[in-house]
């Protein structure tokens, strides 16, 4: 948010009195450019702080000003995301990036972080969106998962298939999504977001929806700004998601899905076998790379 010392500042300089066309311009800017969407969020916090001290009049010559400035307070940036930089979390990045301050990715010692986080990090510079990462490497020490380095070798099959169980890493969404709730409220945020979807529940229990609503209860009475957990996918299928990442024009080809971490996707793992199968479903022509 933009504080309330720079917003006067900014006012003064932009001499508001005669500034309805630089409303005008930044509401017609294109809404992803990182510098259009930053000055009309200060535009707006500046044009209210005026009206609020009295150095800017409420005249009818200024409603638009007031207009833009009261939608801009509506889609204030209230969530935190956890963004791995696959196909999922990307889809969500960008159908939530007005509301969303921060994007946290998390290198937790996985056979594929060093492919994914380089995307999440390519599609919040995009955006204009915040984007940070924080190692979690005590988990490669106390954690059995074949998904962690040092662990069994990844198996290949459907997500469906007993055998794929072994990629489980223990409460790692919780544990994520805690920290993430810490740093929610930390920051005066309300929301943390997350983009696990229905074809998770096979095998991952800290992705159904009784996870994800018991958890929602403790972050919000386990904190005094009561942060909330949002997970808008929770119930659909992965092709649902790429359906609404093709709508947005989202190149899925800047996203990494195969745990197995080589220079290309092996295309027979759980996760390439369902990412192939969701842009095949949602008609989406696949540019990955698959080793087979």
């Amino acid at each position: 948010m933009v504080s309330r010392d720079d917003a006067m500042k900014f006012l003064m300089a932009a001499r508001w009195q005669q500034s309805d066309d630089v409303f005008m311009r930044a509401g017609n800017a294109h809404p992803h450019s990182r510098l259009s969407v930053y000055n009309s969020e200060k535009l707006a916090y500046s044009y209210l702080f005026a009206l609020q001290e009295g150095t800017l009049a409420r005249k009818s010559s200024n409603r638009f000003g007031f207009s833009l400035a009261y939608s801009y307070l509506c889609r204030m940036k209230d969530s935190v995301l956890i963004l791995s930089g696959g196909v999922d979390s990307t889809t969500l990045l960008y159908e939530e990036r007005e509301r969303i301050a921060l994007a946290i990715s998390f290198d937790y010692g996985s056979k594929h972080n060093e492919q994914e986080i380089p995307f999440a990090k390519w599609h919040c510079e995009k955006l204009g969106i915040r984007h940070i990462t924080i190692p979690l490497d005590f988990m490669t020490r106390y954690f059995h998962s074949s998904l962690l380095l040092g662990g069994e070798e990844i198996p290949e099959g459907h997500y469906a298939d007993e055998n794929m169980k072994s990629t489980v890493v223990p409460f790692r969404n919780g544990i994520m999504l805690s920290i993430a709730v810490g740093i929610a409220e930390s920051n005066e945020l309300k929301y943390v977001m997350m983009a696990n979807h229905g074809g998770d529940h096979t095998i991952y229990p800290d992705c159904t929806p009784q996870f994800v609503d018991a958890f929602d209860q403790a972050a919000s009475a386990g904190t005094y700004v009561h942060v909330r957990l949002r997970s808008p996918y929770t119930n659909i299928t992965k092709a649902d998601i790429a359906r609404r990442g093709k709508l947005l024009g989202i190149d899925y080809s800047k996203t990494w899905s195969c745990y197995k971490g080589g220079k290309k996707h092996c295309g027979k793992c759980g996760t390439c076998v369902e990412r192939r199968e969701a842009f095949a479903e949602a008609g989406i022509d696949d540019r990955t790379e698959y080793e087979d």
